[in-house]
């Protein structure tokens, strides 16, 4: 599964001279936790995220005991955004893109394509893949296969992301080309493939 398969396309950005006001008022109306920050060129020159829009526009509270003469908040995109920005391919697998969510605490990643913009990924676009429906993956995988193969030569079932893929042969070559149509199919979280005679999933629901 590739991060184009998953990823937002519609992609809200702002430029370095963007107002942080304007940029935290997108982040609340879109439900966003970050947004791209380009250049007049379209190039990509860093992020803006919810902690970035709160840095220096919190004042102390004077009742609390706190300070009268805070400086002037920042007013720039530019002067808050985060430069050194982790973004991933539009080809790269899915997990590439989850192993810095996770190891960093990233909730999104820009996603660029020959050096251009053109997506973003989500926690949220992953785990919407991963809750796909056990019927709407088969039919998903069986159009799939049924393209490469032939009408109805695997027989597909789905059990919560994991695909089980029967026929009457037992062709290694065709059982791995069968896998690998299948693990591209967005949800799919594993595939095992068997002759139909011992298909462990014989008799079950698809």
């Amino acid at each position: 599964m590739r991060v184009q398969d998953v990823m937002t396309r519609t992609t809200v950005t702002v430029g370095p001279d963007t107002p942080v006001h304007a940029a935290a008022e997108l982040l609340v109306h879109h439900g966003f936790t970050l947004l791209p920050v380009l250049a007049a060129d379209g190039v990509l020159v860093g992020v803006i995220g919810e902690s970035d829009v709160l840095r220096g526009r919190v004042l102390d509270d004077p009742r609390s005991g706190g300070a009268d003469d805070d400086p002037p908040p920042p007013r720039t995109v530019r002067e808050v955004m985060t430069r050194d920005v982790r973004t991933v391919s539009a080809w790269s697998d899915v997990a590439d893109a989850v192993a810095p969510m996770i190891d960093r605490g990233l909730r999104s990643l820009p996603v660029v394509s020959e050096g251009a913009l053109v997506g973003i990924v989500t926690r949220r676009d992953v785990a919407g893949v991963l809750a796909r429906s056990d019927e709407d993956l088969r039919a998903a995988v069986s159009r799939r296969l049924d393209t490469y193969a032939g009408w109805h030569r695997w027989d597909v079932h789905a059990d919560r992301g994991e695909v089980v893929l029967c026929d009457e042969e037992d062709d290694p070559l065709q059982q791995h080309i069968a896998t690998v149509i299948a693990a591209g199919v967005p949800g799919t979280v594993h595939v095992a493939t068997h002759r139909r005679d011992r298909c462990p999933a014989h008799g079950s629901a698809a």
